[in-house]
C-alpha cells in the first residue's frame, strides 16, 4: 500500500525504499566471512580494529571508482551511509554492515546508470525526478524541488550527490514511517527527536 508522500517501490517490494532499486540484490543470509569474497577486501581496508571509518570508507569507495574518474568519494556521503546501516551505534561499519552497503551501492550505481542516459556521469533535475519516483516514493513537485537545490550543482546531479540524496530519503522516510503507525502520512515528533533525525541523517 502506497501511503501519502512515501510508498513501496516499484515492482512492489516493501521496506525496499530508498535502498537498491527493485531487482537489485538482495540480503539474505551471510556466509561465513572467510569464504565470502568481500571479506578480504573489508579486512585490508578495516585494518586492526576490524571496523571501517567514514575515511576508510571514502578511501575504499574511491579506489573501487565508484564516482568514476577515481575522483574522491564524498566524505559526508560517507558518513551519512555508515549512520544509515550502523545498528550498533558505534560511529564504524563490521563486515555485514559492510557488505550490505557493498549491495547497496552496486543497486544505486545500476540505477543512476540506468536514468544517466547521455552517459555523462550525471543526471538532470528531470532523469532526478524520474529516479525518485522510480524508487516509490511520491513526493511533491515542491519536495522534489528541495531535493533538487539540495543535491544539485549548476543543474546536475554527481552520483556521489545521488547516493547522499538515496541515504537521507531513505533513512527519513524510515523515521517517519516507524511514528506514522496509521499509515496516514502523517506523524507527530517532539522537537528534540526531531532534530536528532534529521542532523543524523
Amino acid at each position: 500500500m502506497n501511503y501519502p508522500g512515501y510508498g513501496a517501490p516499484a515492482g512492489g517490494n516493501p521496506g525496499g525504499y530508498g535502498g537498491a532499486p527493485a531487482g537489485g540484490p538482495g540480503f539474505g543470509g551471510f556466509p561465513s566471512q572467510q569464504q565470502d569474497p568481500l571479506f578480504g577486501y573489508f579486512t585490508a581496508v578495516a585494518g586492526q580494529d576490524g571496523q571501517i571509518s567514514a575515511e576508510e570508507l571514502q578511501q575504499c569507495l574511491t579506489q573501487a571508482n565508484f564516482s568514476g574518474g577515481y575522483r574522491p568519494f564524498n566524505l559526508e556521503t560517507c558518513r551519512l551511509m555508515i549512520n544509515m546501516l550502523d545498528r550498533d551505534t558505534s560511529g564504524t561499519m563490521g563486515f555485514n554492515e559492510f557488505k550490505e552497503l557493498w549491495g547497496v551501492m552496486n543497486g544505486w550505481k545500476q540505477h543512476f546508470m540506468s536514468i544517466d542516459r547521455d552517459k555523462s556521469g550525471t543526471v538532470d533535475p528531470q532523469e532526478m525526478n524520474q529516479a525518485v519516483s522510480s524508487m516509490g516514493y511520491r513526493l511533491s513537485p515542491q519536495a522534489m524541488n528541495s531535493i533538487i537545490k539540495r543535491f544539485s550543482f549548476q543543474g546536475k546531479i554527481t552520483f556521489d550527490d545521488y547516493v547522499a540524496c538515496c541515504v537521507k530519503l531513505r533513512t527519513l522516510t524510515d523515521v517517519f514511517r516507524r511514528r506514522d503507525q496509521a499509515g496516514q502520512g502523517m506523524a507527530t515528533f517532539p522537537y528534540d527527536e526531531f532534530i536528532q533525525c534529521t542532523m543524523s541523517s
